[in-house]
């Protein structure tokens, strides 16, 4: 997979740092060491970041014929209108079948192409309302983290860089992979939807040194086991009342709904590393049986586990996503 990252004058080292520190962390763990990210701008040499800093090596926009994804890492606090040249070239990548991004808020340089007529983009929640007096023909929805439509795709603000670019490691390498990075990386890993338009919270984890995180750890070791919220206040040595509010508090979901979420999380996993049956890993994950199963993951993911098995078992995922902003 080879990775263009489009960046500019004045752009802050994270926008910068995020998607090569994920893309990065790929090759490290040898996940896909034919995996190659480049960074460009619209001239070969160096920018300067908003923090004071040279970056070199930068390459020059002929290596947008040269990717297979290619992204806008963020995009200038002014909100200038996209140079021809660049529009120019972005649509001829997408022409030709690469991917398109536009992290943060290089969602603008990405809807002035008008990739996206007719279809939802997001970007930080303070510029949505410049978003959508910029282009009325594009769709927004200001409560997501990402919209990836397949071929083009926009994310929210800072952050969310991150999750956008962990459902990239996901969408083409599979959950287990995407899974690996982040822990790797001590996020959360993000989570994805079976199409289009699907909505779905993305997991978030307590603080490593609270009662909550000690829950949730002893619970992923368990998830076989009945985990009804008194089991879980016991152990956090709470009334069930304290623990859900500081479980909501301390993760923004609901005990059951995390129990939940960890478990097809898990099911998610098994159906694309193992050959276990369906009724094994309904087991295995905590649904008891293979019909609960079917029923969580089907209203979850909005497919089956067979057909999930199907797709991305051959580490083959195409699919789009959309996932909550908090």
């Amino acid at each position: 997979m080879r990775i263009a990252l489009y960046v500019f004058d004045g752009i802050t080292m994270f926008h910068l740092a995020a998607p090569l520190m994920v893309f990065g962390e790929v090759t490290r763990l040898e996940l896909a060491p034919d995996w190659e990210t480049r960074v460009w701008s619209d001239r070969p040499g160096s920018i300067r970041t908003e923090e004071g800093l040279t970056v070199g090596e930068i390459a020059g926009p002929d290596t947008v014929d040269w990717a297979d994804i290619v992204i806008v890492t963020s995009w200038p606090e002014s909100l200038p209108h996209i140079g021809d040249d660049l529009s120019a070239a972005l649509r001829g990548a997408h022409r030709r079948g690469a991917e398109i991004a536009g992290l943060c808020l290089g969602s603008f340089a990405i809807v002035d192409t008008g990739l996206l007529a007719g279809r939802p983009a997001v970007t930080h929640w303070a510029k949505m309302t410049e978003l959508r007096e910029r282009n009325s023909h594009t769709g927004l929805d200001e409560s997501v983290l990402y919209i990836d439509h397949g071929d083009v795709m926009t994310s929210a603000g800072t952050a969310s860089s991150i999750d956008s670019c962990l459902h990239i490691v996901r969408k083409h390498l599979g959950a287990a992979a995407a899974t690996r990075v982040a822990r790797s990386l001590v996020v959360a890993p993000h989570r994805d939807g079976g199409q289009a338009q699907y909505i779905e919270r993305p997991v978030v984890e307590a603080s490593e040194d609270s009662a909550i995180a000690d829950v949730q750890n002893w619970a992923l070791e368990r998830l076989s086991e009945p985990l009804p919220i008194e089991r879980m206040a016991e152990r956090a040595r709470m009334s069930r009342r304290s623990f859900i509010r500081q479980f909501q508090l301390a993760t923004g979901s609901t005990p059951a709904r995390w129990v939940t979420e960890q478990r097809l999380d898990a099911a998610r996993s098994q159906l694309e590393t193992t050959g276990q049956s369906i009724e094994n890993i309904a087991a295995s994950c905590g649904f008891g049986s293979a019909v609960t199963l079917r029923q969580n993951f089907q209203s979850a993911f909005a497919v089956t586990p067979t057909a999930y098995r199907k797709q991305f078992a051959v580490g083959c995922a195409t699919t789009s996503t959309i996932d909550r902003q908090r």
